[in-house]
């Protein structure tokens, strides 16, 4: 296992993104309903951000809730807002002492009120924090976003407020709700599945992707670091060829 004297702490991504897939299927192996694995599920959040607080890491983007997700069965999803307002109620004071900032992105608005109400109030508490920011992404869908951003900038055009021409890849994705947040370095995917599951598809274009086969209650922070020494194992071309990048051509 690698340990965090193996990593260098210069050539950290600042930003990582996890898919924290597995939650359903550990509890099942221990013969335990799927809500059980959620509920442990949140201590690996606890490892995994203290974690990238040690490296370094600037923002960690947590796949907490999909669209798709609401269509799982009622008892789970009710289950998981529970969770979730509670872990939020629970945790902020140890985020804010912890240098900790909150922030979502997301179809916020059409999460239940109660969590809405404590997932602002959070994020209002640790707004100044600077040690690294923790996003979570909630009622999220890359489709929906890209569509939302699409929809925006048509009536931005319409309006005369903003011309077709001066449309580039940057003012696209100040549209997004990442728009605060630099794109992902690194893409972790837990449980041995190899997708994205809609989660960031537009700010992915260059994000190398790590899969690993531990479910999400069994990752720590050590798994962590062993992601980010295989991503510090690799080149990084961005369409170039290595010879250019060694010889900053």
């Amino acid at each position: 296992m690698i340990d965090k004297t193996q990593i260098n702490l210069l050539k950290v991504p600042q930003h990582i993104a996890i898919i924290m897939d597995g939650n359903g299927r550990w509890a099942k192996q221990q013969g335990e309903q799927r809500l059980f694995g959620h509920n442990v599920g949140v201590e690996s959040v606890r490892e995994v951000l203290k974690g990238a607080k040690e490296l370094g890491v600037k923002y960690l983007t947590l796949y907490t809730f999909s669209t798709e997700n609401w269509n799982r069965p009622k008892e789970e999803v009710d289950g998981l807002m529970d969770l979730l307002v509670k872990t939020i109620a629970s945790e902020v004071q140890e985020l804010h002492d912890s240098g900790v900032r909150l922030m979502s992105i997301g179809d916020i608005d059409g999460l239940p009120i109660s969590c809405v109400n404590e997932l602002k109030s959070a994020q209002e508490q640790t707004k100044e924090n600077k040690d690294i920011n923790l996003v979570l992404a909630l009622n999220y869908s890359a489709k929906w976003e890209i569509l939302n951003a699409t929809k925006n900038i048509a009536k931005a055009v319409s309006s005369g407020k903003l011309k077709e021409e001066n449309i580039t890849d940057e003012l696209f994705s100040s549209y997004l709700t990442t728009a605060e947040i630099p794109d992902p370095e690194l893409l972790i995917r837990t449980s041995g599945e190899s997708r994205l599951s809609n989660f960031l598809l537009w700010q992915c274009a260059y994000t190398e992707f790590y899969f690993t086969e531990v479910l999400w209650p069994d990752f720590k922070k050590e798994h962590l670091f062993e992601a980010v020494h295989n991503y510090q194992n690799r080149e990084r071309r961005f369409g170039k060829v290595s010879e250019q990048l060694n010889t900053n051509i």
